[in-house]
């Protein structure tokens, strides 16, 4: 994969690859949403915060993925990689299979691709307004796009907990975790994000859309 960074090109390919999930700093509203989904069949955490382990090769930058059936949805998240020993910021889709989630939140996580955005961000410069980048997304819905997700990242825990949580070693990639879908978690086919730095006036953005396998038992 290749980045555009305030050096020039990152040419690199991470070795390890963590989605971290369950990550919202408020701690009632994550149990709550445990509590939720627990009612429809989603396992709940052994742990909270969890960092699954999944394959780096789902790390893409293609402009389409393909999935298996129609429940399928992508979700916004700050995307953190260290390599050689620098961290660095992005955005990336923890596109995930929801009819899976509800039988292995592993499972559903590792069976589809990751789309990461082109462009990092050195975490050192930005750290110290982290909790005011602001995170959104959009799908495309009845031919229009809607908003589907915006907050701060001050509603995710701290990166450097995250980080070490983690136990993030150079070559390694993670997923950072989420905010609530506007309307609820519903798929789409084309999903745009867009990380933001009021304060530079620049953002991060992204766009790709998904193509459906048909399932065939």
């Amino acid at each position: 994969m290749k980045f555009q960074t305030v050096t020039g090109v990152l040419d690199c390919t991470p070795d390890r690859l963590i989605v971290a999930g369950w990550t919202g700093r408020d701690r009632a509203a994550v149990d709550h949403h445990i509590e939720e989904l627990a009612a429809i069949g989603v396992p709940a955490p052994s742990t909270v915060p969890l960092y699954y382990q999944c394959a780096p090769a789902l790390l893409t930058q293609e402009p389409e993925i393909q999935v298996l059936g129609h429940e399928t949805s992508g979700e916004a998240e700050p995307f953190l990689m260290r390599m050689d020993g620098r961290l660095w910021i992005g955005l990336a889709s923890d596109h995930t299979d929801r009819a899976l989630e509800t039988h292995s939140v592993a499972a559903s996580k590792q069976i589809c691709a990751k789309p990461v955005a082109d462009r990092l961000w050195s975490l050192d410069d930005i750290e110290p307004r982290l909790d005011k980048l602001v995170l959104k997304s959009w799908i495309l819905e009845n031919g229009d796009w809607t908003a589907y997700q915006e907050g701060t990242l001050s509603s995710i825990l701290p990166l450097r907990q995250l980080i070490t949580g983690a136990e993030l070693v150079d070559g390694s990639a993670m997923l950072c975790g989420t905010l609530p879908a506007l309307g609820g978690v519903r798929p789409a086919s084309d999903f745009r994000m867009s990380l933001i730095d009021p304060e530079r006036d620049q953002a991060i953005d992204w766009r790709y859309r998904s193509s459906t396998l048909r399932i065939i038992s």
